[in-house]
């Protein structure tokens, strides 16, 4: 007499279920990466604004000196750094190969500082708040800062921001389906046992309790998985460009490799939580045809 072969095809199912929602994970998770890299990008390119004090050419020293400290204070200040005339003129005449001391017999480059903003503080906006009181400084001649780059480059981050908000809903709506569809059909194959302990009269919670349990594994091993793949793929930037590397900062590479596990467990367990309560709802005869 033969032996009859054991039945795999729960397990081969879960196997299955593990590695589409692994799949599944890397392209959410790619989005997280993705999104928080490019919260790192805007920030950086916010705190490259500059913003010139030109100083007056009666200013002396004391009087540079506090006016330094008083906009390190400043809640827009990121840094300040001083800019002698000297140094100025000598930039000024590198960059356009003219020295204005040769036709001129003088620099009528100022002195200044260079302001370094804060990416809250980074448009046009909140600077017309603050830079009026620093232009009516008499030890200051001119205030200098591009309006309309800034404008320019905050409505282009606005806009990608918004992308990456409606590739986020897109693919969380995805991913849902996707994993919930996975789990339904892994689900549907366990329904005849489903109805024969309704029929012995199991409670639902306790014929429900160890298809979240698998539904909580499959989703924390699928994220560790997607884990391992996003994070090769982290890797291999940072190796590739230096400028790249420098964006995917210690937080950014924290939040997606938290967050893809996490966003994995709620997903199974809420899918199989439904799929189970569907069949808990059929009746006998409706399982059999389902």
């Amino acid at each position: 007499m033969s032996k009859r072969k054991p039945r795999n095809n729960g397990r081969f199912s879960y196997i299955t279920a593990g590695i589409s929602t692994t799949l599944v994970l890397v392209l959410v998770g790619t989005v997280v990466f993705f999104g928080t890299m490019a919260d790192n990008l805007s920030r950086a390119l916010r705190e490259n604004f500059t913003v010139e004090v030109l100083l007056s050419d009666s200013i002396n020293h004391d009087q540079a000196y506090d006016l330094q400290t008083s906009l390190k204070r400043q809640p827009y200040t990121r840094s300040v750094s001083y800019i002698s005339k000297e140094k100025a003129t000598k930039l000024q005449s590198e960059a356009l190969n003219i020295d204005p001391n040769e036709f001129l017999g003088y620099s009528p480059i100022p002195a200044s500082f260079e302001l370094h903003l804060k990416a809250e503080y980074a448009d046009a906006d909140s600077l017309k708040k603050f830079m009026p009181k620093l232009q009516a400084d008499e030890r200051v001649v001119d205030v200098v800062y591009p309006e309309d780059l800034m404008q320019n480059i905050n409505s282009n981050i606005n806009k990608v921001s918004m992308v990456l908000l409606v590739v986020a809903a897109l693919l969380g709506f995805v991913s849902l389906a996707l994993i919930n569809n996975t789990l339904r059909m892994s689900i549907a194959k366990r329904r005849h046992s489903i109805q024969i302990m309704k029929l012995v009269g199991a409670k639902w919670s306790f014929i429900r309790r160890p298809f979240l349990w698998k539904a909580f594994n499959i989703g924390l091993w699928a994220g560790l998985a997607a884990d391992i793949l996003l994070y090769g793929g982290m890797y291999g930037l940072m190796m590739w460009d230096k400028e790249i590397s420098a964006l995917i900062t210690p937080p950014v590479i924290l939040v997606t490799l938290v967050s893809v596990p996490l966003i994995g467990i709620i997903l199974t367990v809420i899918s199989a939580f439904f799929s189970v309560n569907k069949h808990l709802g059929m009746s006998r005869h409706e399982a059999y045809l389902y």
